[in-house]
């Protein structure tokens, strides 16, 4: 396993972390999944150790994943040891009519830090992100001030900000102008590369980079076909609906024989364009099995220039139009 930097910060992150949301199990938020189906906490605790035992270290939760089931799991697994960073994120809540609001006060941030705290059984979260502010929120400054608060009383290491997935710019710049934070989490992958601008600046002014939905659902694993469906509990049912399946698998046929030229599966070229970028700290695929925390760890190479700037290219070329009907489906 190779481990990087994290920004300016002390943590030495594993390239490859834990992405833990679908170890929460299925959740809903009135009629709306926000999970990823069924999971036992038996298999979701073996996934844990597993990927431990493969040398990551990094594992990213958030009190939304199972309402706090992700973090309980990742606190009963690991505890309060040293050797593994635990990144987690909070700002959605679920109100009293079964819909998720979004609660960036002062009040709540530190309400939620010592719930998560307390589900983690540690004393203080590595990494703690905002998860999704938008600008309002972070113009009222609230939700800065408290996350500046829990880092002088120690709750926090570090904090930063997960970015929106179809327009990342404008958090991340009011953060980077005022010098605030240590990371964010953006989404970077094969399809979604909107956030390549925004990294890059942020990398150079000493941020740390989490690259989530490395796998864009599942899409770039080469599972799926214009046939495959997904369970009512299962967000995909609404974000990967048969005419956006079909029209991501032929904008990725282009990409594929790269793979077949390092002699790499769909899986792997899709994380090594990731880990090929110098900027990215750690890249988090969603692991809820044993099976995938191999499978997400194996692999990896170290793109050619040329290969890798032919994948941005078909960012421009491809995906662009395909992302506008991944916007449209939420």
């Amino acid at each position: 396993m190779e481990y990087r930097r994290f920004g300016n910060t002390s943590l030495e992150v594993s390239v490859v972390g834990f992405g833990a949301w679908a170890i929460g199990g299925p959740a809903m938020a009135g009629d709306m999944p926000i999970g990823w189906g069924d999971v036992t906490d038996k298999q979701s605790i073996r996934a844990l150790e597993h990927a431990f035992e493969r040398g990551i270290n990094f594992f990213d939760t958030a009190d939304l994943y199972g309402y706090g089931h992700s973090e309980e799991l990742i606190g009963k697994t690991f505890g309060n040891r040293g050797d593994v960073i635990i990144a987690s994120k909070l700002g959605q809540r679920l109100g009293e009519d079964n819909r998720i609001y979004l609660d960036y006060s002062g009040d709540y941030v530190m309400e939620a830090c010592e719930a998560s705290l307390r589900r983690l059984r540690r004393d203080s979260i590595d990494f703690y992100q905002l998860h999704a502010a938008r600008m309002p929120h972070l113009e009222d400054g609230q939700c800065i001030e408290a996350m500046e608060k829990l880092r002088e009383q120690g709750k926090i290491r570090y904090w930063g900000l997960s970015i929106n997935t179809f327009a990342p710019a404008p958090e991340a710049e009011f953060l980077m102008e005022r010098q605030l934070g240590h990371g964010f989490q953006l989404v970077l992958n094969l399809i979604n590369q909107r956030a390549v601008p925004v990294m890059k600046k942020a990398a150079e002014m000493g941020y740390g980079i989490i690259a989530r939905m490395p796998l864009q659902f599942g899409l770039l694993t080469g599972k799926f076909d214009k046939n495959t469906r997904f369970e009512k509990a299962d967000h995909r049912s609404f974000r990967l609906t048969p005419p956006i399946l079909e029209a991501s698998l032929n904008a990725l046929e282009p990409a594929w024989p790269i793979a077949e030229k390092y002699g790499i599966s769909k899986t792997e070229l899709a994380m090594s364009f990731i880990t090929s970028f110098p900027e990215v700290s750690t890249v988090i695929p969603g692991i809820k099995t044993a099976e995938q925390a191999d499978r997400n760890t194996s692999g990896l190479v170290k793109l050619d220039k040329g290969d890798h700037e032919f994948l941005q290219q078909l960012f421009d070329d491809n995906f662009q139009p395909l992302l506008e009907m991944m916007l449209q489906a939420g």
